[in-house]
């Protein structure tokens, strides 16, 4: 049996946790880009720990472990949702989804989330326009990865209540890219 995640606001206190998590998430996108310079498996302590200044950052617990982490950041009536990661050993158990709907609910003020993620990263970009979010441009990193940029529009219908202990079908093939 699966033991169940709780979602919460990450502390200042799991900016190391979520870093390591974040270093060892993003080695399956390194590997599909043949690109081990991506900025997340580059990001320091020190800039991680100065995210928390103006991001709000979410994380998914199992048995006192960080297993996954999202960040948002609002700006204007835009929050802009970044480096959606699960741990490798919990993937494709929903666990990302509940992340990012969560972090939807909490900026239910929000009129349009944004994120990207590769052009490579098939799993991601499916499960993303599969939660409602549309491709509105693209821009190249450097010569092995372009990323996609989506948004989601929201209507003023507020957002739907908080996400329940598990939501199954998750089928994303990493993290969000940087």
């Amino acid at each position: 049996m699966i033991p169940e995640s709780e979602i919460r606001q990450a502390t200042i206190g799991d900016a190391a946790e979520i870093l390591a998590l974040q270093k060892l998430a993003y080695q399956s996108e390194a590997q599909i880009y043949g690109d081990w310079t991506l900025p997340p498996l580059l990001q320091t302590l020190e800039e991680v720990l100065e995210q928390f200044r103006d991001h709000v950052f979410l994380k998914a617990v199992i048995c006192g472990s960080i297993i996954g982490s999202v960040r948002t950041c609002l700006s204007a009536s835009t929050c802009h949702i970044g480096r959606l990661i699960v741990h490798p050993n919990w993937r494709n158990l929903g666990i990302g989804t509940r992340l990012l709907l969560e972090a939807e609910r909490m900026h239910s003020d929000a009129s349009r989330f944004e994120l990207f993620t590769g052009s490579r990263s098939l799993g991601n970009l499916r499960h993303y326009r599969r939660l409602g979010y549309v491709e509105f441009r693209r821009e190249s990193l450097s010569n092995q990865v372009v990323l996609v940029y989506l948004e989601k529009r929201v209507l003023s219908a507020p957002l739907a209540a908080p996400v329940g202990k598990r939501n199954g079908g998750e089928k994303s093939s990493g993290p969000l890219m940087p």
